[in-house]
């Protein structure tokens, strides 16, 4: 039998080596095929090397670990290592793998290895409703969107939603429109406005949603209706007359 392959994502550096260790210590037959410290890394590691197992960190720079677990769900079992017991349980009781409490204990961690060696025997499961329930019980500031993935050939390009400059209708896709460029993503723009901060992004016409921050000045045409012009574009997006209400107000 192949040996699992573990993939561990923590950002604290000492605790990451106190887990690989401790992990190899009980199970000698694992394969740690990558260690990372942030959640970008650990979504590339996840394409690259296809592990079996994944020990995410919840709260990582970059990416949470709750987002890198959408990403592997149906595809990896996971195990999150957390600081909070009673999110651990409550998460357990809804299907998770297990949880790796801090600081590491080696008895508890016995356990954790060995329902992964059990979880092993049957296909990763469908993490859709845990992470789901995870999103609003886990503290954190992460309640809104923070990136945007889109697909470029086999690579997968992660943009966060600093960078964005605005967002576009464009038929049956959405236009990602950041300094550098375009990307078309399948989700509607309805669809994003839901998950995005309302105190950064702002609907300015049916169609276009603003990112505050990337606004360099406001103007009005000829004709008096309302424009925006950016930072880091050219592009000139007008604002309708019903979103023009929300500039009045500054």
């Amino acid at each position: 039998m192949n040996r699992p392959k573990v993939l561990i994502a923590e950002d604290e550096s000492l605790l990451r080596v106190e887990l690989r260790d401790a992990l190899t210590a009980l199970w000698p037959e694992v394969d740690i095929c990558a260690e990372v410290e942030n959640g970008f890394e650990a979504l590339n590691a996840l394409k690259l090397h296809e592990p079996q197992i994944l020990l995410l960190d919840i709260q990582m720079p970059g990416l949470t670990g709750l987002e890198v677990a959408r990403h592997a769900s149906g595809r990896a079992h996971v195990a999150f290592i957390t600081a909070h017991d009673q999110h651990a349980v409550a998460a357990f009781e809804r299907g998770a793998v297990d949880y790796v409490l801090k600081p590491i204990s080696l008895t508890r961690l016995a356990v954790t290895v060995d329902r992964l060696k059990e979880r092993l025997k049957n296909a990763p499961a469908d993490l859709g409703q845990l992470l789901q329930w995870l999103k609003t019980s886990v503290p954190s500031a992460n309640r809104y969107l923070r990136w945007i993935s889109v697909a470029r050939g086999e690579e997968i390009r992660l943009i966060t939603t600093e960078e964005i400059c605005y967002f576009r209708s464009a038929e049956k896709y959405t236009a990602v429109v950041t300094a550098e460029g375009e990307h078309l993503i399948g989700t509607a723009l309805k669809v994003l406005c839901e998950q995005l901060d309302p105190t950064t992004f702002v609907r300015v016409h049916r169609g276009v949603v603003v990112n505050l921050n990337a606004i360099r000045s406001l103007h009005r045409d000829f004709r008096g209706r309302l424009e925006i012009r950016l930072k880091q574009r050219p592009d000139i997006l007008p604002v309708s007359a019903a979103h023009a209400t929300f500039f009045k107000q500054l």
